[in-house]
């Protein structure tokens, strides 16, 4: 009995938001969310989530910590829109009040294996120094409304950003029918976990 070739790839994705460098800024908190093509959809886990309140560690690093645990799976036909996580970092102004301190986004690993990747991070400026003075004052910072605009290129040619920060993310990635669908991404993928390394020469 031959069994039917399957007709949609699942893409496994586990891991941390592990740590972040933000030397001018304290007691932060960061929200994740996933941005994905048409072509796929979420089938188990949680595709935003937001951390605790971390303070920087007392050593020389003074690193904020939060290994907060990411684990979603999604389906697919092609790999058009291949899943990208968008990070936002918040923390409390001189008021008290929480603004942004940093957006970024990267793409979820395309091989399977263990990944780490560190993202730089950006938050939009006011457009003078009238504009400046004014959202310090009234604690209200530029923002985005919709955080999934870091994901996208479309207006971001008119946005003025400066950079601030790093937030470092660990991934375990497990595919599965990619290779019978006709996708090499590197290593076998496989019904299980795959091997905590990437082949040799490929970059990381």
């Amino acid at each position: 009995m031959t069994t039917a070739s399957p007709s949609v790839f699942l893409l496994m994705v586990n891991g941390q938001v592990e740590s972040a460098q933000f030397p001018e800024y304290d007691d932060l908190y960061c929200k994740y969310c996933f941005v994905y093509g048409q072509d796929w959809a979420p089938t188990a886990g949680l595709e935003e989530g937001i951390s605790q309140i971390t303070s920087k560690s007392q050593d020389v690093r003074q690193a904020l910590v939060w290994n907060f645990p990411i684990d979603v799976t999604f389906k697919s036909t092609n790999p058009y829109g291949w899943p990208q996580i968008v990070l936002s970092v918040y923390g409390p102004d001189v008021f008290g009040n929480d603004v942004v301190r940093g957006y970024g986004a990267v793409h979820v690993p395309f091989s399977p294996g263990r990944h780490k990747r560190t993202i730089p991070m950006f938050v939009p400026e006011s457009t003078s120094k009238l504009q400046k003075f004014t959202s310090w004052f009234m604690g209200r910072r530029p923002e985005y409304t919709d955080p999934k605009v870091v994901a996208q290129g479309e207006g971001r040619e008119v946005t003025r950003v400066c950079s601030q920060g790093f937030v470092t993310l660990l991934f375990n990635i497990v595919t599965k029918d990619m290779r019978k669908l006709g996708y090499d991404t590197g290593p076998t993928d496989t019904q299980g976990v795959s091997g905590p390394s990437l082949p040799q020469g490929f970059p990381q």
